[in-house]
């Protein structure tokens, strides 16, 4: 059908609008309206996710480094290992939400370092020294509360022993954190098997609702700001606290409707025989792997620890994947474990298994001695290794530049707010009433 002239007098905005009705249809891959339907064409849905990293091997890597982390004491070594994990998350965390949550793991991993001083500070090391700082005042304490004080003499040795030991779980959280930052959530889920679906589902839940809960806090002090309210001090965050927990309580609310919507918890008819051997598969395979790792900690258990270990791991997997069975679901465009996941996994467990064996090579570099003091060393080849968990900044998708969002003259974003994603729409965040 030729196209016809418009009538005289059609508004210009009418016009426009028709214009950028075609162009749409153009982009999109349709045929002009006027062509027959033969003409027309669409353009398939792409089967799995273009240009993303499975957000498993972000896991693996980050599991990974916290598991080298638990191998040393050196602390030149754990702020190289912190000093990694935060490079890969700088340039490769993406523009949502949940990966604002690496900020809070990092300020835990430091009140965990407060912490422990403190309590050494104030009770004591077991650690003789020589060096003493400072002597606190000492409370007498009864008989039956030996080995216990409080006050004393504060020596460098108890202090530094301290340090290096609660690094080690700082290092650990910093590194859980940076997966936290690194991974989708509900990717992950979808990821998971199905007889862990229900189980995932309950983590992602609890994994997301501290990025969610720092979100709203932000909005209500920002809100509070332009309001000319305080925001700070104990009278803020009173008045902070109750929106927050009420949005936190509507969200919670809303999700249980969603989930009783999608049919969450429905399942499968399977005969009981499958269900008695998932079960005895899934027990006996997790007491394996604990019978199994348990050997590996000991010193009498290296000849039945590997055996033993990879038999848990086998059955638990046999379990796993017959228990999926009775669970209906299905997945929408699921990520594939490519090459650029594999160097990622691959990074993180060659760091693991290298620092592992350069605690059994050189265990006095990775765990420096604190009596007499000395001043720890940086060993060369492990910290060679760390730097390998550096590989995912080089071979992991960057994740996509945020547009500018046009605003009107005159007007400008704030410091620090975050503008929306430029190919997904803004989420509709829950209402949060903040009291007048």
């Amino acid at each position: 059908m030729p196209p016809t002239d418009p009538a005289p007098g059609t508004p210009a905005r009418v016009l426009a609008a028709g214009g950028r009705t075609a162009a749409t249809r153009a982009e999109a891959g349709y045929a002009p309206a006027g062509d027959p339907p033969a003409a027309r064409t669409s353009v398939p849905a792409p089967r799995h996710r273009p240009e993303s990293l499975h957000p498993g091997a972000w896991w693996l890597w980050a599991l990974a480094l916290g598991t080298a982390a638990t191998r040393t004491t050196n602390p030149l070594l754990l702020a190289l290992l912190v000093t990694v994990s935060a490079y890969v998350v700088i340039t490769r965390r993406p523009h949502a939400p949940w990966s604002r949550s690496y900020g809070a793991f990092v300020k835990l991993a430091l009140a965990v370092l407060v912490i422990r001083l403190l309590f050494t500070t104030v009770l004591g090391s077991p650690i003789p020294g020589t060096h003493t700082l400072f002597t606190l005042p000492e409370v007498p304490l009864p008989d039956w509360a030996q080995g216990i004080r409080l006050g004393g003499r504060v020596t460098a040795e108890g202090l530094a022993f301290a340090l290096y030991d609660a690094m080690k779980l700082a290092a650990l959280l910093v590194c859980v954190g940076a997966a936290n930052a690194l991974a989708n959530p509900s990717r992950l889920l979808k990821s998971l098997p199905g007889a862990l679906y229900e189980t995932g589902v309950a983590v992602v839940v609890a994994l997301t609702f501290a990025p969610n809960l720092i979100a709203d806090v932000q909005r209500l002090r920002a809100a509070r700001r332009l309001r000319g309210r305080p925001d700070k001090g104990v009278r803020g965050l009173l008045q902070v606290g109750l929106p927050v927990l009420e949005g936190a309580l509507e969200r919670s609310v809303a999700l249980a409707a969603a989930m009783d919507a999608r049919g969450y918890g429905r399942t499968a008819q399977v005969p009981a025989a499958v269900r008695r051997t998932t079960a005895a598969l899934t027990l006996g395979g997790l007491l394996g792997v604990c019978a199994g790792t348990y050997g590996l900690l000991t010193a009498a258990g290296g000849t039945y620890g590997v055996p033993v270990l990879v038999l848990g791991v086998a059955a638990a997997l046999a379990g796993l994947w017959l228990g999926g069975r009775r669970t209906v679901r299905t997945r929408y465009r699921p990520d594939r474990w490519g090459a650029r996941a594999w160097l990622v996994t691959a990074s993180g467990v060659a760091v693991a298994a290298l620092m592992f064996l350069a605690a059994a090579r050189e265990p006095a570099a990775l765990h420096p001695g604190v009596v007499p003091l000395v001043a720890p060393a940086l060993p060369l080849w492990p910290a060679a290794a760390v730097l390998l968990g550096l590989l995912p900044a080089f071979v992991a998708p960057a994740p996509h530049p945020v547009a500018p969002v046009p605003r009107p003259a005159g007007t400008a974003l704030r410091p620090g707010t975050p503008a929306p994603h430029p190919t997904a729409p803004a989420p509709h965040p829950v209402p949060v009433k903040e009291p007048s």
